[in-house]
């Protein structure tokens, strides 16, 4: 095959792919019923014409045929009157207008002919488009139906373009969503195992917090001096004389703790 041969036969493939992609089955049936509806009229149109013909024959016949009348009462009146030759000449003129009577009239029986052959032909024709006028109208009507139908089934199982895209876009949200949701609970998990610090709470509540601290450190001070002052007291009582100046000292010393822990909370 050569290459102009192959150019043309692609061409011809695409051609009638794109042809019979955009064809609507219900628009080629409507134009072939105006095309037939046409037909139909030209027929009704020549059958209105021959009949318009052989009409005008027929009036030709009937005025010919009283002229032919009128000839034979003058011959008749010549011969009475004793004018064989007027006469003559009478039906001389009545034979000739016969001849033309006779042509006339077998031209009225062909025209007759054909104008009963058209009215039959009309007849069928009008009875074709009709059927054919039912046909389409329920062949549209069913292509209707498939086209609704089909497009209704694309539009449920997401084939169609339209419903393609939109089923696009919501798995695209969706897997955001996912995403957001498991990044959040990642950060949650950090913060609340303390790898990562809530910014939210750096700045906010630094003095409470301090006075938490010092308050609990203070707290414990108080504890562990009451601790040891539970342990020491048996000690002090059995060294009454030897330990009288660190007994005497500790009195001072927790009091100046005292008045130091007062200073640290004011």
């Amino acid at each position: 095959m050569s290459l102009m041969k192959r150019i043309s036969l692609i061409f011809r493939s695409k051609a009638n792919k794109a042809l019979d992609k955009a064809e609507d089955p219900r628009e080629t049936l409507d134009y072939s019923y105006q095309r037939q509806l046409e037909l139909l009229s030209k027929v009704r149109r020549g059958v209105a014409d021959v009949a318009t013909s052989r009409k005008r024959v027929e009036l030709q016949v009937n005025q010919l045929e009283q002229q032919a009348a009128k000839l034979q009462g003058q011959a008749e009146k010549a011969i009475g009157a004793g004018r064989e030759d007027l006469a003559r000449e009478a039906l001389t003129r009545k034979s000739g207008l016969t001849s033309q009577i006779t042509a006339l009239k077998e031209q009225q029986a062909t025209l007759q002919g054909e104008e009963e052959k058209l009215v039959l032909a009309q007849q069928r024709l009008q009875a074709k488009v009709e059927a054919f006028r039912t046909r389409k109208e329920t062949i549209k009507a069913t292509y209707t139906a498939a086209e609704a139908q089909t497009r209704i089934g694309e539009a449920m199982s997401g084939i169609g373009e339209e419903m393609g895209d939109v089923g696009l876009a919501i798995q695209r949200a969706e897997d955001k969503t996912a995403q957001m949701q498991a990044r959040g609970q990642a950060i949650d998990e950090l913060i609340a195992s303390g790898a990562l610090d809530d910014a939210s709470q750096l700045n906010a509540g630094d003095d409470i917090s301090r006075e938490l601290d010092a308050l609990s450190s203070t707290s414990d001070v108080e504890a562990e001096l009451a601790r040891l002052k539970a342990g020491s007291t048996p000690q002090a009582i059995e060294s009454g004389d030897e330990g009288g100046d660190i007994l005497a000292a500790e009195p001072e010393t927790v009091r100046a703790e005292g008045e130091a822990n007062e200073g640290g909370r004011a």
